[in-house]
């Protein structure tokens, strides 16, 4: 098998179990590709010497499975490389939490063993799309998780005024507002009070952060809905956030956010589906008192 290694390139502990994962794919017999700036981080900066096939730079590569090591944060950015390519991500968990990326370093062994008998899922999560005339986000307008908008340069609120299908929703009053895919409410939406969705239900959650008013509350509806914001701000700017990766923008920016026309492809352990990742990280069940 190809695979193509994409891994944190900041935390020395969160990639060096680089060196394992590497390990355990040459003894399989794989053919390995590295993100050329993982690579050097590796042999130049922590002095692990990695054996791999090739080398490569943004989103020229071809695999047969893409390899996250890190973070959420991390499966984020492999997501955003592999794109439209249709290639399944695993994502290998160094990082806090890890819903996206969620086999520890202990597992790599028996899951790679598992990937080449066969015995593996692999499931679709829908992506959103930002369009908007800011430059910024002309190469780079999808998002996994969430599409945010956030007040900037201020403290005071920011007026969000949303519609749906060209159906006026309401005027947040608040801090920002969260469009997240069903794989996004997991992140900044579940932090500010969003529900979580599973994978499969062909949702999208608007959350509000921080609302002024009490009785405003997140919102779930049809993911093939156009959702159109139009921000005011006394300072005349916001940020927009796309999967985390923030720029400011003018408040006469006009956005809308839909469904995008590609699915991301997450690989999953045999037997271990979305609420065995519930229950794992979110440590229901868990008795507190003992």
């Amino acid at each position: 098998m190809r695979f193509a290694i994409f891994g944190n390139t900041y935390q020395a502990k969160k990639s060096s179990h680089a060196l394992q994962l590497c390990q355990t794919l040459k003894s399989l017999g794989a053919y390995i590709s590295m993100c050329t700036d993982f690579y050097q981080f590796l042999t130049t900066e922590l002095g692990i010497a990695v054996e791999v096939d090739r080398l490569f730079d943004g989103d020229d590569f071809e695999a047969d499975m893409v390899i996250s090591i890190g973070g959420d944060g991390t499966f984020l950015k492999a997501a955003r490389r592999a794109g439209r390519k249709d290639i399944p991500i695993l994502g290998i968990n160094t990082g806090r939490l890890g819903f996206l990326a969620d086999i520890s370093p202990e597992e790599m062994t028996d899951t790679f063993r598992e990937i080449y008998a066969g015995k593996y899922s692999v499931e679709e999560r829908s992506v959103l799309r930002l369009y908007c005339d800011n430059e910024q986000f002309s190469e780079s307008p999808y998002a996994l998780n969430e599409i945010a908008v956030l007040k900037h340069d201020s403290s005071s609120m920011i007026s969000i005024h949303t519609t749906i299908n060209g159906a006026y929703l309401n005027t947040y009053q608040a801090d920002g507002l969260v469009i997240a895919t069903p794989t996004g409410s997991t992140a900044y939406s579940l932090s500010v009070g969003g529900p979580i969705i599973v994978p499969q239900s062909n949702s999208i959650v608007i959350t509000p952060v921080a609302p002024h008013s009490l009785n405003v509350r997140p919102i779930v509806i049809r993911d093939d809905w156009e959702v159109a914001l139009h921000v005011e701000s006394r300072s005349h700017n916001f940020l927009i956030a796309v999967d985390g990766s923030s720029e400011s923008c003018k408040d006469s920016t006009r956005l809308t956010i839909r469904k995008a026309d590609y699915c991301i492809k997450v690989v999953k352990r045999f037997n271990h589906g979305f609420f065995d990742t519930l229950r794992s990280k979110m440590m229901w069940g868990a008795d507190g008192r003992q």
